[in-house]
């Protein structure tokens, strides 16, 4: 039998401030900040580079299916969020289950809205990756700040200004761009391989626009619900809870509905066992996307929005030039021209023009950094607390 002794705690207790001190000194470097940065770029690129591959270079007998990487993806970020509330909870994990979750279920149950939208995301974003190239899927999908931003001011009577409009306005002309060269490039070559699953230009920008308006109403509902307040069985108000505990809830619903959801499968899929077509690639999937939470929570303590946007701009040239050369995808002038345009309203929708004051302003943006759920590609801005 361990006896315990105060001098253990103790000694324990100075391990973990010495640790916490080295590790925060760490953080403020700015060698840490470009770790991040560099992080975020691999992260952003690999999971579409790598999720493209294993929708293209596959037959339709091989594919897995997207049902499964999605159970197998929530179950990870079940996991590490887990890990993390047992961190910051200082080991009361199950006490934080009880308050938050047990003793309160209607307001656990809440985050099942968001996790069906998450879900509907998901499922679509890799229905695009099938049927569009790395870099049309990165650019396109750049549109959530215009849908997030359309959300926000209808459902959290948020104001934006005349700058964050227009970027708005131009990064919708860059998508036009870009989506009408796309139209007429794939009218001229269109190359068909009987046993691969046929790709439609169509199809994957409906898919990325949906997706896009359900990532929108899901940001904008979990930022409500993380911002309010809620009360115990008496009727008292408690702390809001962590966002760590939200995302455990989230992941959690988010396996129920995906294994809800297997069983009303239909088609070749219905056939397929659990796990089919998993190949390596497809489980570097699935770790990029439930470990890029993780990053998501870094990026949100220790970045910027200078950073966010550069990593932007980094992984979509990054992505597009690794397609060209891996799978190679033809880059028109025409592209190049609009997602120029994207990435620069993306970038001044959160960051201050050339030859202005400088002066840091909160503006309101994209919630989509308070969530653990699916960073395809890099957050664009970060939630402004009211």
């Amino acid at each position: 039998m361990v006896s315990y002794s105060p001098s253990n705690s103790n000694s324990n207790r100075n391990n973990r401030s010495r640790f916490n001190r080295m590790f925060n000194f760490q953080t403020n470097s700015g060698s840490f900040r470009f770790f991040l940065l560099f992080l975020m770029v691999l992260q952003n690129s690999s999971v579409v580079l790598v999720g493209r591959y294993t929708r293209d270079s596959k037959t339709t007998e091989e594919l897995y299916v997207v049902n499964h990487l999605i159970i197998i993806t929530e179950f990870g970020k079940l996991v590490l969020a887990s890990l993390l509330e047992y961190q910051v909870t200082n080991g009361k994990l199950w006490n934080s289950i009880q308050t938050n979750i047990i003793q309160v279920p209607l307001d656990a149950l809440k985050i099942s809205i968001p996790s069906m939208l998450y879900l509907l995301q998901n499922t679509l974003l890799y229905v695009a990756l099938s049927n569009l190239s790395a870099p049309m899927f990165q650019v396109t999908y750049q549109s959530k700040l215009l849908t997030t931003a359309l959300v926000s001011v209808v459902m959290l009577q948020r104001k934006y200004t005349v700058k964050q409009w227009a970027c708005l306005t131009i990064l919708g002309v860059g998508v036009a761009v870009v989506v009408l060269g796309a139209s007429s490039s794939s009218e001229e070559s269109s190359t068909i391989d009987a046993e691969k699953p046929v790709q439609s230009l169509s199809k994957g920008l409906g898919a990325v626009t949906i997706a896009c308006f359900s990532s929108a109403l899901a940001g904008v509902y979990f930022e409500k619900v993380l911002k309010k307040t809620t009360s115990t069985a008496s009727g008292e108000q408690k702390a809001p809870v962590s966002l760590w505990m939200r995302n455990i809830q989230m992941a959690f619903f988010s396996v129920l509905i995906a294994l809800v959801n297997g069983y009303r499968v239909t088609g070749d899929d219905s056939d397929k066992p659990f796990l089919h077509g998993f190949t390596f690639w497809v489980w570097v999937v699935a770790l990029l996307q439930a470990g890029g939470g993780l990053l998501v929570a870094a990026v949100i303590k220790y970045a910027d929005n200078v950073l966010k946007g550069l990593a932007t701009g980094v992984s979509v040239v990054t992505s597009t030039a690794c397609s060209m050369v891996l799978f190679g995808t033809p880059l028109t002038l025409q592209f190049a021209f609009g997602a120029v345009i994207i990435l620069a309203s993306v970038y001044f929708f959160s960051n201050d023009m050339p030859g202005s004051d400088g002066k840091k302003k909160e503006s309101p943006s994209s919630t989509e950094d308070v969530e653990m759920q699916k960073p395809l590609v890099s957050p664009s801005s970060k939630p402004v607390q009211k």
